[in-house]
């Protein structure tokens, strides 16, 4: 009895060492699942992986990408402290929006092409449709055939996800076509407008009402740029410029509406030569530009309100165009201050 006793005490002893310490065996920085969270900061560099010639290397890519600076300015010789110009210009609170440009239409979303793709996919799943082909890195998803109410032929769609204007921002487009003999065959328009509209304006209602709970797509975020397609550079020759990745007929419709967006007054243009004529009107042509405030109290009129400006448009590539602003008038050519600040205005609104 007394070694039944014995034993039994012997065990719960060991029972409660074994609970006291059983929290740093496992979970200690000697224990089997030890916090490693802290590791990367005593972690050696290593080489990048070398993959033999003719392999694919696209999957070493880093994850966290650090992104080149866009904005390559030179310093103004004399330092002034400026004041304050708005990150983002005209920003509007529409998370989508319809574009149209002739007969091109696209959705416009305020959020990064990875989170995107997912909530594209899940609308197309919702609606029963299957998808034919995926490609995340290029962003592009095909549907199987559908047939559709009221219509002879069956449909399938593309849907193709661009970074946007903006940073951060995407573009959707869809294509629609009818049934054809060769399957890898697209048309350049789609072969029924009013499809593609509905299909367009469906998916952008269903991106509406999801984009605060939309996930990410890392491997749809690593394969398109979100970057933006719009920076401020300089030219050798000292004067400022914007340079925006789209072809010239959109950028030119796309800048009309960013001039009235960042409060400017067209009075005239001539697109053969790429020109509009302007007048800034300033923060008070728009009561509702509270970030504009170049006085602290508010009281005082824009140092540019009033000045007479032109914008000029150039080609630089296919599908890119350079953007100038100066004064019309050469004997009151701007300052480099006022030339980038004015610039920043617009480049805030182009979309």
């Amino acid at each position: 009895m007394d070694l039944i006793f014995t034993t039994a005490r012997y065990a719960l002893v060991t029972l409660a060492l074994t609970s006291l310490t059983g929290c740093g065996y496992f979970l200690g920085d000697g224990g089997m699942f030890r916090d490693k969270s802290e590791d990367y900061k005593t972690a050696p560099e290593v080489a990048v992986l070398k993959v033999p010639d003719g392999k694919d290397s696209a999957a070493l890519r880093e994850i966290y990408a650090i992104p080149e600076v866009e904005d390559q300015l030179i310093l103004v010789g004399e330092f002034e402290v400026p004041r304050p110009i708005p990150l983002v210009a005209g920003a509007a609170d529409e998370v989508v929006r319809i574009q149209k440009l002739g007969a091109d239409s696209w959705a416009l979303i305020a959020i990064a092409p990875g989170q995107v793709w997912p909530q594209v996919r899940s609308f197309i799943s919702s609606a029963g449709i299957q998808i034919a082909r995926m490609d995340a890195r290029a962003g592009v998803m095909e549907t199987a055939w559908v047939e559709l109410d009221g219509q002879e032929q069956p449909s399938r769609f593309r849907f193709r996800i661009d970074q946007g204007v903006q940073r951060g921002n995407s573009e959707l487009h869809v294509l629609q076509m009818y049934q054809s003999v060769d399957p890898g065959y697209w048309p350049q328009k789609s072969d029924n407008s009013q499809q593609e509209s509905e299909m367009l304006r469906g998916v952008a209602q269903y991106l509406a009402n999801s984009t605060d709970s939309a996930p990410v797509s890392m491997v749809a975020n690593r394969g398109i740029d979100a970057s933006g397609k719009i920076s401020l550079h300089e030219a050798p020759e000292g004067y400022s410029y914007l340079r925006v990745g789209l072809n010239f007929d959109r950028a030119w419709a796309s800048l009309s509406k960013a001039l009235e967006t960042a409060t400017f007054e067209i009075t005239d243009k001539n697109r053969s030569a790429g020109e509009y004529f302007v007048r800034f009107l300033g923060p008070d042509a728009n009561e509702e530009d509270g970030w504009f405030d170049w006085v602290f109290d508010g009281d005082e009129e824009h140092p540019m309100a009033g000045r007479q400006l032109l914008v000029t448009m150039s080609h630089l590539e296919e599908a890119a165009v350079s953007i100038r602003i100066d004064a019309i008038d050469p004997s009151q050519s701007l300052a480099k201050r006022e030339e980038q600040s004015m610039l920043t205005l617009i480049k805030g609104s182009i979309n």
